[in-house]
């Protein structure tokens, strides 16, 4: 059998940073229709929902993190402990302990009590576009403290009012997707919600860890975010251990589970907590800010579906799955192989990087009509395309956004799979369900006010600007 790198292959660079928008979709689109395997800059990709979820699930791959912190040097200080504490990068059975006393805190049960708190949020938010304005935080030098800057324009409050032809406006990203999350996470963790500005910035560049580009030209700034936030977040966790809530830190503090032998699990400890809130904080807001933005362009461009939704706003849910799958904002996530492996008669060594790719996953939808399912294929990663029954009805082609099409519900790949999926899952579907149920009917006639301004496909996709108008409400 041969091995992946004795193969020729198409290839895929996806740290190409012209690789986003329209052109983003074409090429993975075309590449997906040629075979379930590419080779790229690190690695390789696979493309199909069945590799994929071999690849994330299988025990020979894992994610490469601690791989990533010697590639750019990162052998010691806080961003080092942060990546080897990082669950993302913790496997076998102290990531089990972890993720069963985790799980309790954000289960779809645990998250529900914070929906109300979410509608509260979007609402003071919304309202706020018209007479209170957007918060942020200002970038800090590396070495110098962070600090909400009220009186930068980039920053400062964003106060619209109705046009001469009664329309409304607003630069999205900054007035909602952002300050939103971060509120929510705030408000999660327990903390007052004039930190939200902190704890966006201190996500945003935590988060670029994962990103190639920012470890290589930015890595100073990520080793400050991640110094500050530890600071911050342990005197939180000192102050829970002697005046608990209801909170998320409070009850990491106190939970308790057994193993699988019935034997009580240790209980976490304060370096474990801090790192688990860390873990939900660089999971919950970039990603949950960059998927609402996408959510609501794709909206913005489909008008019939804005005004449906706005009439039913308990479509938001379904809104919000077909989001996630028609445009993932974490297109690709990096495991490498840590034992030799065989998949579709193709040898992978250890050490190979595999690159599995949500956006061409979520369009294999079992039997869909129009869908670019491919078979398995040879060794060399082609195989034709796969026609099938059409399980979703007449229209429902997963290569279109349709928040109506009755689609085969497979598990959207956006958040992973396996051991590792996605902790924050739940929280960030509540997040996003109530954002899109409250804005939906009182935004009417949404619709682009400008070109959105897209960021890079690598790490987190998201929206720099998104500018939008719509008719004030009567």
């Amino acid at each position: 059998m041969p091995r992946v790198d004795e193969l020729e292959l198409p290839t895929l660079d996806y740290t190409d940073p012209t690789l986003r928008g329209e052109r983003y979709h074409a090429t993975l689109r075309e590449l997906r229709a040629g075979g379930w395997l590419a080779a790229g800059p690190y690695g390789y990709a696979v493309l199909d929902r069945e590799s994929i979820e071999f690849f994330l699930r299988t025990r020979s791959a894992v994610f490469p993190g601690m791989t990533i912190a010697e590639l750019f040097g990162v052998r010691e200080g806080p961003l080092y402990e942060e990546m080897r504490r990082n669950i993302l990068h913790i496997n076998g059975p102290d990531h089990t302990r972890l993720r069963s006393l985790l799980n309790p805190s954000l289960s779809p049960r645990a998250v529900e009590r914070h929906r109300e708190a979410m509608r509260e949020l979007i609402e003071e938010i919304f309202k706020g576009i018209g007479g209170g304005g957007s918060e942020q935080a200002a970038p800090a030098a590396p070495g110098g403290p962070i600090v909400p800057a009220a009186d930068d324009p980039a920053t400062s409050p964003v106060v619209v009012a109705p046009r001469a032809n009664n329309t409304m406006a607003c630069e999205f990203v900054r007035d909602i997707a952002k300050p939103y999350p971060s509120r929510a996470i705030a408000h999660v963790m327990g903390v007052p919600a004039d930190d939200a500005p902190r704890l966006n910035h201190w996500s945003n560049w935590i988060q670029r860890q994962f990103d190639a580009v920012s470890m290589t030209e930015r890595k100073p700034e990520i080793e400050q975010a991640v110094s500050e936030f530890y600071e911050y977040a342990w005197e939180l966790v000192r102050a829970r251990r002697e005046q608990p809530g209801d909170d998320l830190i409070s009850l990491l503090i106190a939970a308790t589970g057994d193993d699988e032998s019935g034997a009580k699990m240790e209980r976490l400890s304060d370096v474990e907590c801090v790192n688990l809130v860390l873990n939900v904080l660089i999971g919950g807001v970039d990603t949950t800010q960059s998927q609402l933005a996408h959510a609501v362009r794709l909206l913005a461009e489909h008008p019939h579906q804005w005004a449906l939704l706005g009439e039913h706003p308990e479509l938001a849910a379904q809104a919000v799955e077909e989001a996630l799958r028609y445009e993932p904002i974490t297109p690709f996530t990096a495991r490498i192989v840590t034992e030799e492996l065989t998949y579709r008669d193709v040898v992978f060594p250890a050490g190979t990087i595999v690159m599995v790719c949500a956006f061409t996953g979520n369009r294999d939808l079992p039997g869909a009509g129009g869908s670019s399912t491919a078979a398995e294929g040879d060794a060399s990663g082609n195989g034709a395309a796969a026609d099938g029954a059409n399980a979703d009805g007449p229209g429902a082609d997963p290569n279109t956004f349709d928040i109506a099409a009755q689609r085969d519900r497979a598990r959207v790949l956006t958040f992973g799979a396996g051991v590792h999926f996605c902790v924050g899952a739940n929280l960030a579907r509540v997040e996003l369900q109530e954002a899109l149920a409250y804005l939906a009917p009182r935004m009417p006639g949404m619709e682009l006010a400008g070109e959105p301004v897209y960021e890079g496909i690598t790490g987190i996709y998201g929206l720099a600007e998104l500018p939008l108008r719509w008719r004030a409400a009567a």
